[in-house]
């Protein structure tokens, strides 16, 4: 059987910006190996599996590599296509049972805003290789259980970084968020994220960084809400709000493809 298939462009203020991401909606339980391969088809930063239970949806990400614990703009994705398509209604929440437990989504005026767990760093010695690989100099150097956070002296620096993706490869973590407080009186700050370990060499725009990226900025700069903005290719605006243990992470989202898997 044929199952919807969605190319969907989050956390961009217009198509063809933010981070795309693939939605297939399942019929039935699928093994890891097929979605795999699915996401591999697919090659984007994420595939996200999306699978109706009777208090909410099953949520599984691949990237064309693995498959991860938490990811925000294939979190995004989803919700907005079960509202695009009419299978949640407009003020109904979204409620995803994923690898990191329970998330949600509900629709806020023109954004879709998600409820996500905080993920702050902790302030570590870099590890030899992270800054050589980076070819940069840092404020300062944090850790988390997924990745390492480094804060560069200005956004220019950030967005002039030319990673060695393959010494960046040998880190021993999911990926890199790289930031800097912004130079534009629109956002608070700028980051980036490489992800060359696990096949994502640059992420266009990371939502579960923001995880990390909103408690340090909200502690630095004495604010509880935050726009970021990650100065990829791409680009795309994050507004991030520290609540507690959680993190409101909102952005827009664009249906760029609606097709079928027919495999």
């Amino acid at each position: 059987m044929a199952l919807p298939l969605f190319i969907v462009d989050a956390f961009a203020e217009r198509p063809f910006a933010g981070n795309p991401a693939a939605v297939c909606l399942l019929d039935r339980e699928r093994d890891a190996d097929w979605m795999q391969r699915v996401a591999q088809e697919m090659n984007l930063s994420e595939t996200a599996f999306v699978l109706p239970r009777d208090d909410g949806y099953g949520l599984r990400w691949f990237t064309p590599g693995i498959e991860v614990d938490l990811c925000g703009h294939a979190t995004l994705s989803p919700a907005h296509v079960l509202w695009e398509t009419g299978r949640l209604a407009a003020n109904q929440t979204a409620r995803f049972f994923t690898r990191s437990g329970w998330l949600s989504a509900v629709q806020n005026g023109k954004l879709i805003e998600m409820d996500f767990p905080m993920k702050p760093a902790e302030t570590v010695e870099s590890p030899p290789d992270l800054l050589a690989a980076l070819g940069a100099q840092a404020v300062a150097v944090g850790r988390n259980a997924y990745d390492y956070l480094v804060e560069l002296r200005t956004a220019d620096e950030v967005r002039k970084l030319k990673p060695d993706f393959g010494r960046l490869a040998m880190v021993p973590v999911r990926g890199t968020i790289v930031t800097a407080q912004s130079d534009d009186p629109r956002y608070d700050f700028v980051s980036r994220f490489f992800a060359p370990a696990v096949g994502v060499p640059e992420d266009p725009v990371t939502g579960s960084a923001h995880c990390c990226l909103g408690p340090y900025w909200a502690a630095k700069l004495g604010k509880g809400e935050l726009v970021g903005f990650q100065s990829s290719v791409r680009g795309g605006v994050v507004h991030v709000r520290c609540a507690g243990p959680r993190v409101h992470l909102s952005g827009t989202a664009h249906t760029i493809v609606r097709g079928e898997l027919l495999v």
